[in-house]
């Protein structure tokens, strides 16, 4: 067990637009890990994302314009099967997520097997505004009841994909942040094990990148959608 532990390939990808204030100090930490290689995957940021990234040591993908953050993702999923890794670990290139708690994630694996972890922030939600603690929750409550398992922090992208689950991911056709949501519904309707890790969220001044009702509006599409095809899933069992 141990020897294969050691010869797991884990991938660390970081999506993201417009972070040259960041990328450079949350990429470093990464690195500093030593849990995975780190790949950044800029979204046709027009500032110096991809040049602060380079200059961590990151191996950088850049897309020449923007696309959103599920089709950065796409990028990073399918440069990880390409590349034959075990695991990718996602995470915010803005410093919400700190690197330091990547070792989460890889304990929640080995105790769990899980084939998907998830952060959650919700042991400690100091710190976290109220907006979003009550936005987070209500979501996660929603999805909770879709996949029919509790997920205590469904918005957190700070995650765990086993290579089993990324041709999933890739299928995905949310583009934007809602593709985070989409994983978790495909990935359980597949009968894929999904497992949590703690971790805390740091809020600075950063502003979100989430278009409230374009979002939102593609999250119940989203979701609509699921459950027609968990109906659809379920007969075929039948």
């Amino acid at each position: 067990m141990e020897d294969n532990k050691q010869q797991r390939k884990i991938m660390i990808l970081i999506p993201c637009y417009k972070e040259e204030s960041a990328i450079r100090n949350v990429a470093s930490q990464a690195i500093q890990t030593k849990l995975g290689d780190v790949v950044v995957v800029d979204d046709g940021s027009p500032d110096r994302t991809a040049e602060e990234a380079r200059a961590a040591g990151a191996y950088v993908i850049v897309h020449d314009v923007n696309k959103g953050k599920g089709n950065a993702m796409i990028t990073g999923f399918t440069y990880a099967l390409e590349n034959k890794y075990d695991a990718v670990i996602t995470l915010d290139g803005d410093g919400q997520h700190p690197p330091a708690e990547i070792i989460n994630f890889v304990n929640a694996w080995d105790e769990t097997g899980a084939d998907m972890i998830v952060g959650s922030r919700m042991a400690n939600t100091t710190g976290m505004p109220f907006i979003r603690l009550v936005t987070n929750k209500f979501m996660s409550w929603l999805l909770s009841r879709s996949l029919g398992q509790k997920v205590s922090d469904t918005q957190n992208g700070f995650r765990l994909y086993t290579a089993k689950v990324l041709p999933l991911c890739i299928k995905c056709s949310s583009g934007g942040f809602s593709a985070e949501s989409e994983h978790l519904l495909q990935i359980s309707l597949n009968g894929y094990k999904i497992a949590e890790a703690p971790t805390s969220t740091i809020y600075g001044e950063e502003k979100s990148k989430i278009r409230p009702v374009r979002d939102t509006i593609r999250f119940f599409k989203m979701l609509s959608h699921f459950r027609s095809e968990k109906r659809k899933f379920k007969k075929g069992q039948a």
